[in-house]
């Protein structure tokens, strides 16, 4: 079917679950983060709007954190099941690698995740604000350990092999390898920048509807600082994460490129726009600017890049892809800088919460960062192809046995069962963010919790239809 085989369809499923689970980690580490900060300032403040926001938000991550576990656990399963050479050739590695994940990160979170959802008047506030930030920490240790794994499949290190299987000789060279402290850093500032245009879009649809109130107004204030600082920053990491790429897959930047072959010893062009062929071996419609290739990859105005045509067919990346994926994240990080800018102009003008075209940008912007994220992610690992660990073991041995009816079925219940378990989990975590923090402005307040005015401290009796406004809902929707 489409000329499609096996392997093809593994590799699709594997990408579908991954593509869907990617999104859910990206907010928590984010929003784990962005809580431990609103829950410090209401301690050192007395704000009760940091307070207000703690709670709602704190219901957000409490449904994106349980839909995140159930979504990893089917990858690690996959490893067994529809990647069994890779487990028995690389599975020394990779797993003690996620037992560490387990061991150090997630019993970190579980551990106090229960006292941060539900202890608010159980316990003393800085014990519950030490949980919160454990929980923080534990998002961030379980990055560590992921990326560790991932990256030692991009750059391997610290190995040997020993009839056919990976033996390691070096837990340091293999967890610190060479493109780890890259990839961390690009993927956790990333989840930062993404949760911000998340929690930047909700606050600008509140203030679309009318509703205008210090919570909402703090919501977006905090969210466009973020992105002011974080979205440039995370484009300086991507100039040195790109360097260590030239240097340890240099194929890879081939394709990214659309580079099909260097000429005499002139300077690398940046094609901007293009169509890469992988039959024909050149990049139609190029649109190019000289030199800018060399001065951003080699930082430099003679050396050239490598060229996709000095790599053997068969060890060459999909350039269609990876060029075009690369493009959607690079475009949506300069839209990000462009946003955070925006908002300081505004802000500036003490018009921030009233600039209708800003705020329906900031709208727009909500899912750029977890979008940025796919595309970055594609580019990442459809660019290591054909090589499922980089130099060692080709994608097509390290698929399992399966035969393509096989893979075809569980295909398509994979796509079933996501798109309604996932959708219906997405779908309300959404009307939790269109509810919007509640406050009780000119009243007198509670700490919330069980038994309290405040939003419930059990994430699913928080999204009830009270209190929502139907006509300016549907009033906005039509604007859009």
């Amino acid at each position: 079917m489409f000329g499609l085989e096996a392997l093809d369809l593994a590799r699709i499923q594997f990408a579908f679950t991954i593509s869907f689970h990617i999104l859910f980690p990206a907010i928590t580490i984010g929003l784990a983060s962005y809580l431990a900060v609103l829950e410090g300032l209401w301690l050192k403040t007395h704000n009760d709007t940091y307070r207000d926001l703690y709670h709602f938000w704190s219901k957000i991550f409490a449904v994106n954190f349980g839909m995140g576990v159930v979504s990893g656990l089917v990858m690690a399963y996959q490893f067994g099941t529809n990647w069994s050479r890779f487990s028995d050739f690389a599975g020394s590695v990779t797993g003690p690698l996620l037992t560490y994940e387990v061991l150090t990160a997630f019993f970190l979170e579980a551990g106090f995740l229960g006292v941060m959802l539900f202890g608010w008047n159980k316990v003393g506030r800085k014990l519950h604000f030490f949980s919160t930030v454990m929980v923080a920490i534990g998002t961030l240790i379980s990055t560590f350990w992921i990326l560790a794994s991932n990256s030692w499949m991009q750059t391997p290190q610290g190995f040997e092999i020993v009839n056919g299987q990976v033996i390691p000789t070096d837990w340091l060279a293999i967890v610190f390898n060479p493109s780890f402290p890259y990839r961390l850093m690009h993927m956790a500032t990333a989840a930062f920048v993404a949760t911000a245009f998340f929690v930047g879009s909700s606050a600008a649809w509140h203030l679309l509807r009318g509703k205008d109130n210090p919570a909402i107004r703090t919501m977006l204030s905090m969210a466009m600082w973020m992105a002011l600082i974080v979205a440039p920053i995370q484009a300086v990491i991507g100039d040195f994460h790109g360097l260590n790429t030239l240097e340890h897959q240099p194929a890879k930047i081939a394709a990214i490129e659309g580079h099909w072959e260097n000429k005499g010893n002139e300077a690398t062009p940046l094609i901007l726009f293009g169509w890469p062929d992988m039959k024909e071996e050149k990049t139609k419609f190029a649109v190019e600017v000289p030199y800018l290739g060399s001065l951003i990859l080699t930082h430099s105005l003679d050396k050239q890049v490598p060229a996709l045509k000095e790599f053997p067919p068969e060890d060459r990346p999909n350039s269609t892809i990876v060029f075009w994926s690369f493009r959607v994240m690079v475009g949506l990080g300069f839209l990000m800088i462009f946003t955070g800018l925006w908002s300081l102009w505004l802000r500036k003008r003490d018009s921030l919460y009233t600039s209708r075209p800003f705020l329906y940008l900031a709208l727009w912007m909500g899912p750029s960062g977890l979008i940025a994220i796919l595309a970055g992610w594609f580019t990442t690992e459809i660019g290591r192809q054909p090589w499922v660990v980089y130099g060692l073991m080709r994608t097509a041995d390290a698929s399992s046995n399966h035969s393509f009816m096989q893979m075809s079925i569980t295909l398509i219940m994979f796509v079933v069962v996501y798109f309604a378990l996932f959708g219906a989990g997405l779908g309300y975590m959404m009307r939790l963010v269109r509810k919007g923090p509640k406050t009780d402005e000119g009243k007198e307040t509670n700490e919330g919790g069980p038994g309290q005015k405040r939003t419930p401290a059990r994430p699913l009796s928080a999204a009830d239809d009270e209190g929502t406004d139907a006509d300016s809902q549907r009033s906005l929707e039509k604007e859009i």
